[in-house]
């Protein structure tokens, strides 16, 4: 078998790469494991957000005479149920991808496929089975997957990951989160929500880190109401799993305390998954733990590349699917511009939501701006409060020398959907002005987006 371009992986990285490399007219095939989609489709990304809607409709259902509805008997929460919607969706949204595949005549090879030199992939399939393939171009995509700790060794019962988190037989009366990133926020976030007790430990000073500080104490704020318990500045010691429930050692700035939990999830980061794929032996140059590769996804070795969770970058699908993309496109001999990654958003499911772009506000004066903050509490959205959730703000951040956009920052109802605008102004380098003459739609969530802008001139009407 001999292709133009082999792909080694299928999430988001590898499935668009595969069906952009068909849209060039370049013979493609694409080498898959276990599910095509991968983590993201089925283990990350998308069953993870089928969870955290259940959760969500939950919530409402036990607040739903605030609306005006009545609902006769007990409302229960069925973690069963909840776990088979989401494995549905999983399952529906991967034959979606398997679709695409073959209408894009991207051949399908399952296997574990490994760089054999000379522009060679052997594939090992399920009964060991070894099929040499060869290909021009050969794209690893093989992203990552849950970090090991060597004191928080996952045992997949009483210590587990991500995707033991998404399936688990029944609902647990208490857990220990450890790591407030995305995955473990939103975990967070939906055990609590169906009744869990839950304690989130956090290494560093802020919970969700990665995010402006406000951001990050509306969030505990949130949590906190919850019921959940916050820990930043904590570290987990150890973890003993002899007993009936865990019992959690942790290192607080006041000193240890212990915590007894039925599970403990590990939810402190991704570990690229680049072992026994031929690196070493085919002198492919590593940088930090992961893959070097130039602005077009080359590694040092020609005709490999690389891309997704396994090069510099944040371990997004989205990041994942627009390097596909470009390092497609440059193989195909087309002109495509590097990835700006200083406009990458991030979103993390809880409620509120959060999302965000470009700089922080700490950030930005660490680099040497002057800036202008423009702050806008959903507090005062007329849409907000008509959905009956107004916690949070939309915060936006200017170069007061020249009016620019570095960063923008939101917590709140639906501010996944609502980053976009800001993405695309940051990208077309617009002003504050540009956004406050830019007519918004009323009443809507995104107004926030205009009045912030305001605000940062002093010409917010509604605050």
């Amino acid at each position: 078998m001999k292709y133009q371009v082999l792909v080694i992986g299928s999430g988001p990285g590898g499935y668009v790469a595969a069906i952009r490399a068909s849209q060039l007219n370049l013979s493609v095939a694409i080498v898959e494991r276990a599910e095509l989609g991968g983590i993201c489709l089925n283990w990350g990304c998308i069953p993870t957000k089928s969870l955290l809607k259940s959760g969500q409709v939950f919530d409402y259902a036990k607040k739903s005479t605030e609306y005006g509805v009545e609902i006769e008997g007990d409302i229960k929460p069925n973690l069963p149920k909840m776990v088979e919607r989401s494995r549905g969706v999983a399952a529906n949204m991967s034959k979606g991808v398997q679709f695409l595949l073959k209408k894009n005549k991207v051949d399908v090879i399952q296997g574990f496929g490994k760089l054999a030199g000379d522009g060679k992939v052997e594939v090992t399939g399920e009964d060991g089975t070894k099929t040499v393939v060869e290909a021009d171009h050969i794209i690893l995509a093989t992203g990552a997957r849950s970090k090991q700790l060597p004191n928080l060794q996952q045992d997949g019962v009483k210590i587990i990951g991500y995707r033991k988190a998404l399936t688990l037989e029944k609902q647990p009366a208490s857990m220990v989160v450890v790591g407030s990133g995305a995955i473990g926020s939103e975990f967070a976030y939906f055990y609590s929500s169906i009744g869990t007790k839950v304690t989130l430990v956090e290494f560093l000073p802020n919970i969700v880190p990665n995010e402006d500080e406000e951001v990050s104490r509306q969030l505990g704020r949130s949590f906190k109401r919850m019921g959940i318990e916050v820990m930043t500045d904590s570290s987990v010691e150890k973890v003993d799993t002899s007993g009936d429930l865990c019992t959690v050692t942790i290192k607080t700035p006041k000193g240890e305390k212990t915590v007894e939990a039925e599970i403990v999830l590990s939810a402190v980061g991704v570990t690229p998954n680049i072992e026994n794929i031929g690196l070493e032996e085919n002198g492919i140059e590593l940088e930090k733990g992961k893959i070097k590769v130039d602005d077009f996804y080359r590694t040092n070795v020609k005709g490999v590349y690389a891309i997704g969770d396994i090069v510099h970058g944040p371990a997004l699908a989205h990041v994942s699917s627009a390097e596909a993309i470009c390092c497609v496109e440059k193989i195909a001999g087309l002109s495509p511009e590097p990835i700006d990654y200083t406009n990458i958003p991030g979103c993390t499911y809880t409620t509120p939501e959060i999302a965000s772009v470009g700089l922080s506000e700490k950030k930005a004066v660490e680099a040497g701006y002057e800036v202008k903050i423009g702050k806008f509490p959903f507090t005062a959205s007329g849409k907000a409060n008509s959905a009956g959730n107004n916690t949070g703000f939309v915060k936006l951040v200017f170069d007061a020398k020249n009016d620019k956009l570095l960063g923008a920052h939101m917590i709140g109802l639906n501010v996944t959907e609502m980053i976009a605008e800001l993405i695309v102004a940051k990208k077309l380098d617009a002003t504050a002005i540009d956004l406050i003459k830019a007519i918004h739609p009323h009443p809507t969530m995104c107004e926030a987006v205009m009045e912030a802008a305001a605000a940062a001139h002093g010409e917010a009407i509604h605050t």
